[in-house]
């Protein structure tokens, strides 16, 4: 018995020990709270200098992750197993986020770059006072196509699409809101309807684009657009660019019916360690030559007036991606449904696409 005793006390030294070296380790590489930041952004979502330019200017080694999801990015929140210091949530999950006190209140002194966010992107209803949240990138969903692949249509409408010509021609992008509000818009609904009769009419009518449909997939959209391996996907407006700038033959529109006006902002969860340096990290994203140099790499529209000055014209004249008034009017933010009414929309699009196989 003494022998188990000593034993276990000593496994219980050594391991304190190794403790206690990884920690003093770690705090000598930069591993500790204090100079380390960890985000977490969606991919391709910051030029890559920005980050070395950030550690160069505050000594605060940054450690980036990204997720493919708002509900992948939340879940691993909730989860609290990894302590990130600033996440780039969408404006219905900074909403849900902020119900559930999953975010730190934001100290708008510590931001002083804040100056520099045009007034229209403030104050939105899924944040009202910025509290929580500050614009990072926003932008529309819309259609990207390849003219020469559909005999030089013009595509305007959402429906559009189900034209029988168009046979598997189309791809489009795995989310349920995008795809869902699609059906909804083409019958002239809100993106945000919670009507289940409205919202069974447009999964019945995303079953009928079935043989127009080539595939339901994720970030590779952008690859195979660019390729010419269909002539129409359902995207977001900053891959559009992106497939654009690969591929000079194609185009973008927002439809005539209206869509998706969205925003990725930067927040501080509650699980954050370096609060002073979150912040810091906000305040140097806001910087006019920073957002610049990140919109121009990332190509979202940006909400930073100050970095518009910086910018190429022909970019920041561009209504494809800096849509007009009238029709930024008929775009909708989503708005947070509630957990069944979302459940219920995964529900549909998961239907539509096994209606598919």
């Amino acid at each position: 018995m003494k022998q188990l005793v000593r034993l276990f006390l000593a496994i219980v030294i050594v391991s304190a020990l190794l403790l206690w070296g990884i920690s003093s380790l770690n705090a000598s590489q930069g591993y500790s709270g204090d100079n380390t930041l960890t985000v977490y952004n969606w991919g391709d979502y910051i030029d890559p200098e920005l980050i070395s330019q950030f550690e160069e200017e505050t000594g605060i080694s940054v450690i980036y992750e990204t997720f493919d999801s708002n509900e992948a990015m939340m879940t691993k929140i909730q989860q609290g197993g990894t302590s990130y210091d600033v996440a780039v949530p969408s404006e219905y999950t900074i909403d849900k986020m902020r119900e559930e006190g999953l975010l730190i209140p934001l100290d708008h002194n510590q931001i002083p770059n804040l100056k520099n966010i045009d007034s229209r992107f403030m104050d939105l209803p899924f944040d009202p006072g910025n509290q929580y949240s500050v614009p990072y990138f926003w932008g529309t969903v819309g259609i990207v196509y390849n003219p020469s692949m559909i005999d030089n249509r013009k595509l305007t409408s959402w429906n559009d699409l189900w034209n029988p010509a168009f046979e598997n021609e189309i791809l489009l992008i795995d989310g349920a809101r995008e795809v869902m509000g699609m059906g909804l818009n083409s019958l002239g609904y809100s993106l945000n309807d919670t009507n289940v009769d409205h919202l069974r009419a447009a999964k019945e009518k995303l079953d009928e684009l079935t043989p127009n449909v080539k595939a339901i997939v994720g970030d590779e959209i952008k690859m195979l657009m660019a390729n010419e391996e269909a002539a129409i996907g359902l995207v977001w407006s900053g891959d559009a660019s992106d497939i654009m700038y690969e591929n000079e033959n194609l185009d973008y529109v927002v439809p005539s019916e209206g869509s998706n006006l969205w925003f990725d902002s930067m927040v501080i969860p509650k699980t954050a360690k370096n609060v002073e340096g979150a912040h810091k990290f906000i305040n140097f994203m806001l910087d006019p030559e920073v957002s610049a140099q990140n919109t121009e790499w990332v190509s979202y529209s940006t909400p930073n007036k100050a970095a518009l000055q910086l910018m190429p014209e022909d970019m920041t004249s561009d209504e494809r991606f800096y849509p007009s008034e009238e029709l930024t009017k008929k775009l909708e933010v989503y708005e947070n449904l509630g957990q069944s009414n979302l459940a219920f929309y995964n529900e549909l699009f998961l239907e539509f696409k096994m209606h598919r196989k």
